[in-house]
């Protein structure tokens, strides 16, 4: 059949003519970063205006606590201050063994911006999640303020969960879920209340969405850890083209060279799941699909977050320096093929 010029057109504004299948996949791409990218653990990443920021977990208690970094170009990085000087007094008392606030999660809903973050000790599941509210990001703003809105969610010993690495997704119709969790029995799921940011009173459940599957043959008990130490932690949720996607990570982090971290995703049709990786294997029984693991020059990539935009969405994430060991800031462009997402672990940096 023969087209005209005018319909040619039409079909070809409408997407219903498609490149050829020769043509390849568009491929992620790892971003050069300088400054004030290294020592960045557990990122978090934000847009206001014409600035970026990524909020991490506390690598210098002395300087203050939650670091913030901004960045005009995402390449370019500088120090931009601290969330908290001090932990918060209530933190102080729950749990006065803690010295650093970890794991920070920047989320914009109900009109300001909520950042979630944890307490605990390392190896330990009592901990807690709490929150902080700004109505903006700028510091330069005379708005700009945080705001210490107090505990959201805590576990002791006695739970087979830890509330530590939150992370809120908005699902479509704009309702706040909180994911959470590390080691234990896995990643699970809590509804937000909009208007507070805590717990939601109409929906108490505590949803599981993902563990790791107890092997045959168990590696024996670490110290602070369950017996089948084989980790899940560090969620994040995201939505596109229908599915909602579970980003996670697999193994050990914060050992340096010797980190084991990867990052591995799976998606359901639901926010509170079933999860399943690209082979369809249920996340709650140990499925996930490799997105990020270890190359020569960086190792242990995890801890991610994903920004969703209309310029091309990103993943950051933390690596360690296969050199020096040292974690530090790293993004990649994410890219959807076969409506399954894809990054890169950079082959650059320091080694100082």
């Amino acid at each position: 059949m023969r087209l005209s010029v005018p319909l040619v057109f039409s079909l070809l504004l409408a997407g219903i003519l498609q490149a050829p299948a020769s043509l390849p996949a568009q491929q992620p791409q790892a971003f050069t970063l300088s400054g004030d990218y290294p020592v960045t653990h557990d990122p978090s990443i934000a847009h206001q205006g014409d600035t970026y920021y990524v909020f991490a977990t506390t690598s210098n208690p002395a300087e203050g606590q939650l670091p913030i970094r901004c960045s005009h170009d995402l390449r370019a990085w500088k120090n931009c201050g601290h969330v908290f000087r001090q932990i918060p007094t209530w933190i102080q008392a729950a749990s006065p063994d803690t010295k650093a606030l970890w794991a920070p999660d920047i989320s914009y809903f109900h009109g300001e911006y909520h950042l979630y973050y944890a307490f605990s000790l390392f190896g330990s599941n009592t901990s807690g999640i709490a929150l902080a509210t700004n109505a903006t990001l700028d510091p330069e703003s005379p708005q700009y303020r945080w705001k210490d809105q107090g505990l959201v969610l805590r576990s002791t010993g006695k739970d087979d969960f830890n509330a530590i690495d939150p992370n809120i997704i908005l699902t479509t119709r704009g309702e706040p879920w909180l994911s959470f969790g590390s080691f234990w029995s896995g990643i699970k799921l809590r509804r937000i209340d909009a208007v507070t940011g805590k717990l939601s009173a109409d929906d108490t459940h505590l949803y599981s969405i993902a563990a790791r599957a107890k092997p045959s043959n168990p590696a024996p008990a670490r110290p602070g850890l369950p017996a089948d130490w084989q980790a899940i932690e560090a969620p994040f949720i995201v939505h596109h083209a229908g599915y909602y996607y579970l980003f996670v990570s697999f193994d050990l982090c914060c050992r340096g060279v010797n980190s084991t971290y990867r990052t591995m995703v799976g998606r359901s049709l639901h926010v509170t799941g079933p999860y399943v990786d690209r082979s369809g294997r249920p996340m709650l029984e140990g499925g996930g699909t490799q997105l990020l693991t270890s190359n020569r020059r960086w190792v242990g990539p995890g801890g991610a977050s994903i920004l969703l935009q209309p310029q091309g969405d990103i993943i950051v994430f933390h690596a360690y320096d296969a050199v020096t060991g040292k974690p530090a800031l790293q993004i990649s462009t994410l890219t959807w093929q076969g409506d399954w997402p894809h990054a890169v672990v950079g082959t650059r940096g320091e080694s100082k």
